[in-house]
C-alpha cells in the first residue's frame, strides 16, 4: 500500500476557489482503480493549510492517477490557489490486522 501526503498552503483569498476544485477532485479519485481512499483535511493548527490524505493499493495506481485528466486539471489550476509549493510525503505501508 502506498500512502501520500500532500501539503498544500493555500492563498487566503483563493480558498474558495481551491475547495470548488476539490469537489471535482476528490469524487472522480476516489472511483479510480487502486484508489483506497482520497481525503482532504483542513489543519486546526496553521491557517489555509491542507493535507490531501491518500491511500493508494500500488505505486501503478499512483502513476494512473497522476497521469488522469480529472488530476492534470487540478494540477494546471492549483498554481493560482497555492501560497507555497506542495510538499508530498509518500510511504510504502500495509494495514495493521486487530
Amino acid at each position: 500500500m502506498i500512502i501520500i501526503h500532500a501539503h498544500l498552503q493555500v492563498k487566503p483569498d483563493q480558498e474558495q476557489a481551491f475547495l470548488e476544485a476539490t469537489k471535482v477532485l476528490i469524487p472522480a479519485t476516489r472511483n479510480e482503480e487502486g484508489n483506497i481512499s482520497y481525503d482532504l483535511a483542513k489543519s486546526t493548527e496553521r491557517e489555509h493549510h491542507y493535507t490531501m490524505i491518500e491511500l493508494w493499493k500500488d505505486e501503478a495506481a499512483t502513476a494512473s492517477h497522476n497521469a488522469s485528466a480529472h488530476f492534470q486539471a487540478f494540477v494546471q489550476q492549483a498554481a493560482a490557489f497555492m501560497a507555497a509549493p506542495m510538499n508530498v510525503e509518500v510511504f510504502a505501508g500495509e494495514a495493521v490486522k486487530r
